[in-house]
């Protein structure tokens, strides 16, 4: 990971996403993931390139890849990017 992707920064992201924005992840799983039929996601990692998820799929764990339009800057780089493509997904 580059120094603005450290395992620190990484884990806070996710665990912000899941616990407070669980609704979003999935919806990122169902819509870039090509996941329509994901039921739950986690935001397992965070990197400049994409985020790593493990999606819910008929009561199977199925890991999840999803790569970013640009390769982010930094923590406030991801925190737009993932609003962004929350909003995306929700306009489809």
């Amino acid at each position: 990971m580059s120094e603005q992707f450290s395992t620190e920064v990484s884990d806070r992201i996710c665990k912000h996403m899941n616990d407070d924005h669980a609704d979003a992840v999935a919806l990122y799983a169902k819509t870039f993931g090509n996941s329509p039929d994901t039921e739950a996601a986690q935001m397992v990692s965070i990197d400049a390139q994409g985020m790593n998820l493990m999606a819910q799929l008929n009561g199977t764990s199925v890991p999840l890849r999803i790569e970013f339009d640009h390769v982010l800057k930094d923590a406030e780089d991801a925190h737009q990017t993932l609003i962004a493509m929350v909003k995306q997904a929700r306009s489809r």
